[in-house]
């Protein structure tokens, strides 16, 4: 029997995808390419010669104390931003909204205006889904979506299509999401403990949440041979978690070197004020991408142009090399963090303890 556990809290481990959800995903199709993986954000199906689609789900994700477009913007983005990192642009979307009794009318009407208001924005239209309320449900989780892709075959790219001798780029920094959600959702706590300068920029980055642009900008400079071979958004176990997965999707090595991974001074604040480490933690936001050498520079000068910081963070060796972190000149192995250390800092706040 296999012996690996559910996680106390948070997406399952690799292990339990493998032991219990691989083995078991129903009838074999031809037209599925790419089908569930640990670690891949997207499934790939041909719907015509030519012509593939990318569908990812997720969670719907809201938090009523954000404001309702605040709330919806955030999982709206949360939902297109793996289905970005295919390299094709979200256009289909399906939402099933499982809503607590204690919803009003007129907080539905909020919501759900801001909602496909954002989906608008991004060119996405909603085609099918269900809405109701249920006993038993709560916020944040209220539901599951569905986004879809569609374009040519010869342009998606998914986390396994990483190559020898690509190297890693990393968007906006560690823990973009970690450090947005604890300002967001805990501001006298967090002004009352780091200042209000610090409170505030930290706050800001929750409009940074989201790699949807950051995926357009880099996959239109080329992919797979020509530029992008792989993107991935750094969500739970952050971009050390992220990292990890590029190179066990794609069966490759890899050397991560830590000093390069950007952290802003407010996300160091927050992290260092709730115990956690930003390298590990949360951070929807950040778009990891494994780029050609000859396309480091493009792919950097984009996003540079629309203000999106960007870092070269390490290289993909061969298998045979193993997976690294180098910091301060030193080597350890680089493993999988399995959980993710916001949830529980987050839980402690939550219930008025101390982080």
């Amino acid at each position: 029997m296999p012996s690996s556990e559910l996680p106390i809290i948070g997406k399952i481990s690799p292990e339990v995808f493998q032991d219990y959800v691989y083995p078991n995903l129903g009838e074999k199709r031809p037209e599925v390419l790419v089908g569930p993986q640990s670690g891949v954000d997207i499934a790939i199906t041909r719907v015509a010669p030519g012509t593939v689609m990318a569908t990812t789900t997720d969670p719907v994700f809201i938090v009523p104390a954000y404001g309702w477009e605040r709330a919806a913007w955030f999982a709206v983005h949360i939902l297109a931003s793996d289905a970005a990192t295919s390299g094709l642009p979200p256009s289909l979307m399906t939402v099933d909204l499982n809503l607590p009794l204690s919803i009003t009318t007129a907080e539905f009407e909020k919501l759900w205006t801001a909602f496909a208001h954002t989906c608008q924005q991004l060119g996405i239209a909603v085609i099918s889904g269900h809405t109701a309320r249920y006993e038993g449900c709560e916020y944040p989780m209220v539901g599951g979506a569905t986004v879809m892709s569609i374009g040519p075959e010869d342009r998606y790219i998914t986390t396994g299509m990483a190559e020898k001798g690509d190297m890693v780029l990393c968007t906006k920094g560690a823990a973009i999401e970690a450090t947005g959600l604890f300002a967001a959702t805990f501001p006298d706590y967090i002004r009352q403990h780091v200042g209000e300068d610090i409170w505030k920029q930290a706050d800001a980055l929750f409009d940074h949440m989201t790699v949807v642009e950051d995926a357009r900008i880099a996959a239109e400079q080329g992919v797979r041979s020509d530029g992008v071979t792989a993107m991935h958004d750094a969500t739970e176990c952050g971009v050390i978690g992220g990292v990890y997965e590029i190179a066990e999707a794609s069966n490759l090595g890899v050397v991560l070197q830590d000093d390069k991974i950007i952290v802003r001074p407010e996300t160091q604040a927050i992290c260092t004020l709730t115990g956690i480490d930003p390298l590990i933690s949360i951070s929807e936001g950040t778009l990891l991408l494994t780029v050609k050498p000859h396309a480091v520079d493009k792919v950097m000068a984009a996003l540079a142009a629309r203000h999106i910081d960007v870092s070269v963070i390490g290289e993909m060796r061969d298998a045979s090399e193993g997976m690294w972190r180098e910091r301060q000149g030193k080597r350890i192995p680089l493993e999988h963090p399995r959980i993710d250390p916001f949830w529980a800092a987050f839980g402690r706040l939550a219930q008025g303890g101390q982080a």
